[in-house]
């Protein structure tokens, strides 16, 4: 297995490239996945830098993910969003997928917010609702490759960071209220990342339904490993882009399918962050 690590100096060139840029401090961070992009809009004094003009920034290859940084205001914060991230399956090492999150953590990010597209795995799920991660399955992770393994770097937490309640409790209840008193369709659930890219058959639905996930992507779980042990509050936000089939014979999920439904959960993830934001 593939093994990278990047240096602290590493890291600094980056957050002197960002600063060198904008005097915005986040002390927020906000990651947007597929066809998500558009929450991004309503950050004012918005100060927007391509990932590729960042040293050492990961760039995200992938249609419906933007792959810029946006520096700003929303809701009285300062804020850092990723509009796009990068994945596993693009080839990235896992340290390079986290790079980012360090480069926050450097910047002042005290919590961080990620959203992604998800497949509904749990029955009493549907395409257009809602999922406020309660923890996660971290399935990659367990075959190997975990965003921490390699040397520590203590400069940012401890060898062997606690995993229990990686989704702030607080952020959580939060985010539930807002999403109640705005009727908007919710559940509180368990997310699995998987490698991807390839959609999940339906024995692997089967599975990933057996042992608790409640949802599926390819996304999120390492970026959160990596938040937490810098010391970052999540919240875990998955837009239910599409339902899986369990037996064959039935439409599988495409890509486009998950863009198409991004749009019509834009305007729910966006009421919920700026809510929580509201609330913090």
């Amino acid at each position: 297995m593939e093994h990278l690590q990047f240096t602290m100096s590493q890291f600094n060139e980056a957050v002197a490239a960002i600063r060198a840029r904008t005097d915005i401090r986040p002390t927020v961070g906000l990651i947007l996945g597929s066809g998500l992009n558009q929450l991004a809009d309503a950050i004012q004094d918005a100060v927007k830098i391509p990932f590729q003009e960042i040293p050492h920034f990961p760039v995200s290859t992938v249609q419906g993910h933007q792959g810029r940084l946006v520096l700003g205001h929303l809701e009285g914060h300062a804020v850092v969003v990723m509009q796009g991230r990068v994945h596993f399956y693009e080839g990235y090492s896992m340290a390079e997928i986290t790079f980012p999150i360090r480069v926050m953590k450097l910047l002042g990010v005290e919590t961080l917010i990620v959203t992604n597209a998800a497949g509904g795995i749990n029955q009493g799920y549907h395409a257009g609702e809602v999922m406020i991660l309660r923890d996660h399955l971290n399935l990659i992770g367990m075959a190997g490759a975990n965003p921490l393994r390699g040397p520590n770097l203590d400069e940012f937490g401890p060898r062997f960071p606690n995993m229990n309640e990686a989704y702030d409790p607080e952020l959580r209840d939060i985010a539930a209220k807002v999403a109640l008193e705005a009727r908007i369709p919710h559940h509180q659930g368990v997310y699995i990342c998987l490698a991807g890219p390839s959609f999940e058959t339906p024995a692997d639905v089967r599975f990933l339904r057996l042992i608790g996930a409640d949802a599926v992507g390819m996304s999120t779980v390492p970026e959160v490993i990596a938040a937490r042990h810098s010391g970052i509050r999540v919240l875990g936000i998955s837009g239910i882009t599409n339902t899986l089939a369990d037996e064959e014979g039935l439409p599988g999920p495409t890509h486009e399918e998950v863009l198409e439904t991004g749009k019509v959960l834009v305007p729910y993830l966006e009421t919920i962050v700026q809510g929580v934001l509201k609330a913090l």
